[in-house]
């Protein structure tokens, strides 16, 4: 459901698209609010609360305590404080702080799924969090602490405190209390309900919120990849037979069909692929000849996580559900496992971008393979000057340690609760490993655009493919040739922001589409 031209974004649980997510993420003057329509159903569900209370009926999270004490009965008199005891005592997160980006895509989350009608809130609790979000009031939310099941318990109950007067919160260019930042934003605090503390904390939404955002640039830089791929193979004239449309009919992995034809894209017209036609080069290293399986595989894993998101960001995580009936279903749609899987896909995704861009980097740096001056370092005095060198070792450094954050958290799990959450999907953990994977990744790529830049350099002149020429130019608007040694950080930073911000490959849009 896209924002409308005076950037309004309306929400009612069911409609929620990733790029809607990342818009409000990013972007602070969009205005966020619930559907008319939708507050029927709110309240129809909220009224079924408050009809198990009247009765006397004993509900989970109603009017009993948590997890392993879900048996000890709670009194009416009691239910309310018994909300904010949750919130207290879940405010247990350690770890750096989520950014305030993902913190504003978790808010926008939690409001949507309480929007759905099957938590049993008043409609003041999503008006409040998103007063909040519209506000820019940011809560204090350290990323660290949560198992994901029961959901994002600890990460939540540090967004949540801020809705009653608790907790810290960023607001006008400074941290404060959370009530005095409310006061400052012109919100009312929230006095919590039966149930409702409950379910602003049950549910995925940091690792949804996370794994939206490393999704949407993960796709990004599965296009930088290919463009990476592509100068390099320019660079050290390697062959563009693999990539024959037939190869990939052959074995029709929808993502080996697409990311052939976006290399077709990039090389067409080339200067440099005509100028070797006929040389007596038979194959070239797998890290070229295989960029359509391999980055054919990590698109396929990267169109999974994303089906899996959009259904999660419109998903009802909380327990217990009210239905219309008024059913209320004690059961774990809170448990993070297909997130959490899906953050293990993304980061397998990212690892082998990142991998096969590092060997890619390498025959670069080698002139048995490239035929290039060693180290890129041909235009001034070898030896004395080092040239790339070392830009590669630190690409090496970064494929190490995604491979250590590889490991999957998923396949592990530790009972907690006197054993009454015995099984665990610890998303929040393969979620975070993700977004570190991410940014190593996003690193690499860089690394490898500017190496493959410079390698053209002595290609006599000669164009590359069109789509190649494009990124060169683009490349050195802001990195020039070497022409002698110089700190090469700069520079990589300065791609991999670009790639980040999406203009190193905007004027190419049309030759990425596949």
């Amino acid at each position: 459901m896209q924002s409308d031209p005076q950037k309004v974004l309306e929400i009612n649980g069911e409609k929620l698209t990733l790029a809607d997510v990342r818009l409000v993420a990013l972007q602070t003057d969009i205005r966020v609010t619930l559907v008319a329509e939708s507050l029927q159903k709110i309240e129809a569900s909220r009224k079924i609360v408050e009809d198990v209370l009247s009765s006397g009926k004993t509900v989970y999270g109603v009017n009993t305590g948590f997890g392993a004490l879900s048996s000890v009965t709670i009194s009416n008199e009691q239910v309310d404080q018994l909300q904010v005891n949750l919130v207290r005592s879940h405010a247990a997160g350690a770890g750096t702080l989520l950014d305030f980006a993902t913190v504003r895509a978790m808010m926008l989350l939690r409001a949507n799924t309480l929007a759905k009608g099957f938590s049993g809130v008043r409609p003041v609790v999503i008006e409040t969090l998103l007063g909040m979000l519209n506000a820019g009031v940011y809560p204090k939310v350290p990323s660290r602490g949560s198992l994901g099941a029961s959901g994002d318990l600890a990460p939540l109950a540090h967004m949540t405190l801020v809705l009653i007067g608790e907790g810290e919160a960023f607001y006008g260019n400074e941290w404060l209390n959370g009530g005095e930042a409310l006061r400052r934003a012109g919100i009312e605090p929230l006095t919590l309900k039966a149930k409702e503390g409950l379910a602003l904390l049950n549910g995925t939404q940091m690792m949804t919120a996370m794994g939206t955002l490393a999704l949407l640039e993960a796709e990004n830089l599965m296009a930088a990849a290919e463009v990476a791929g592509a100068m390099t193979i320019e660079a050290v004239r390697g062959s563009q037979k693999p990539f024959d449309a037939r190869v990939a009919a052959a074995r029709p992995h929808g993502g080996h069909i697409q990311s052939a034809a976006v290399v077709r894209n990039l090389l067409q017209n080339s200067e440099i692929m005509d100028s070797h036609r006929d040389c007596a080069k038979v194959q070239d290293a797998y890290s070229l000849r295989c960029i359509p399986q391999v980055h054919g595989a990590a698109r396929d894993l990267l169109a999974s996580v994303r089906r899996t998101l959009e259904v999660e960001i419109n998903a009802a995580t909380d327990n217990p559900l009210i239905f219309p009936n008024g059913d209320v279903i004690s059961q774990g749609n809170f448990h993070g496992e297909p997130v959490a899987m899906a953050m293990e896909m993304l980061a397998l995704a990212l690892c082998e971008l990142g991998s096969i861009s590092e060997r890619r980097i390498d025959k670069l740096m080698n002139p048995v393979f490239s035929e290039l001056p060693a180290f890129l370092a041909g235009k001034y005095q070898e030896g004395l000057n080092s040239g790339m060198m070392i830009v590669h070792y630190a690409a090496a450094s970064l494929v190490a340690e995604n491979k250590v954050l590889a490991h999957p958290a998923v396949v592990d799990t530790i009972p907690t609760s006197n054993d009454k959450e015995d099984h665990v999907s610890m998303g929040a953990t393969a979620a975070c490993k993700a977004v570190q994977i991410l940014g190593n990744t996003r690193w690499i790529l860089a690394a490898e655009l500017l190496a493959a830049a410079e390698g053209l350099e002595y290609r006599d002149g000669l164009k590359p493919g069109d789509g190649v020429w494009q990124v060169y130019q683009q490349i050195r608007k802001t990195v020039a040739p070497l022409t002698a040694d110089r700190t090469l950080a700069g520079d990589v930073e300065t791609l991999a922001a670009q790639i980040q911000n999406g203009s190193l490959l905007a004027p190419i849009q049309q030759l990425l589409k596949a």
